[in-house]
């Protein structure tokens, strides 16, 4: 798909949020666009005043939730064995299914949210998820709450590097990582100042 990179870029350049919808839903129905491509270069154009960054974020969210709407049916009525007939026709290989398959066995509704924010996994993961019939409103929930942080974090890198966004078609995967990374030690600090809090109201009510 690299190749088709500038007639991606052209795309949005002459086409704006729409364009950034349309791919991102492609994207997330496992149509293997990066992403850093997509909002990276939205991100530019917010740089450049050639968008804004709620347009941008609310397009590329819209687009991202109808992909993985997408994807979670083929899964739900199309099953594993579906996929690994006709994925190929549609650039989906059969390793990256395997990779969010075993995402989605050990992790659950989880790998749901986690997902989200990291490479590769985070395209396929739907699928698994419609594998195995997982409650709709939940999937619409989790991956929604997992993609906002991701997509903003994307357009925002993009605006901050501005000329320079490119970088992060080269950076973008361990830049997922490292903001996984942070998102945990977060997640966990918040949790921890929380079981605190209880048990000091807990002790102070014994009292």
């Amino acid at each position: 798909m690299e190749q088709f990179s500038t007639i991606f870029l052209e795309f949005i350049a002459s086409w704006g949020y729409v364009a950034v919808a349309i791919l991102m839903a492609a994207e997330n129905a496992c149509i293997p666009i990066p992403s850093e491509l997509i909002l990276g270069f939205a991100g530019y154009l917010i740089f450049a005043d050639q968008m804004t960054f709620t347009g941008a974020l609310i397009a590329g969210m819209v687009g991202g939730m109808a992909g993985s709407i997408f994807a979670y049916a083929v899964g739900h009525y199309g099953g594993r064995t579906f996929v690994d007939k006709y994925g190929h026709y549609f650039f989906v290989k059969k390793s990256h299914v395997d990779i969010a398959q075993n995402w989605f066995d050990k992790y659950g509704l989880k790998a749901v949210f986690f997902s989200r924010m990291l490479p590769v996994v985070r395209t396929f993961i739907s699928l698994p998820a419609g594998f195995a019939h997982v409650d709709m409103k939940k999937f619409l929930t989790l991956t929604f709450l997992g993609s906002l942080p991701w997509t903003a974090l994307i357009l925002f890198a993009g605006m901050m590097l501005g000329k320079s966004w490119e970088i992060m078609l080269k950076v973008g995967h361990q830049a997922s990582l490292i903001f996984v990374g942070v998102c945990a030690v977060i997640i966990a600090v918040m949790y921890l100042r929380y079981r605190k809090r209880k048990q000091a109201q807990a002790k102070m009510e014994a009292e």
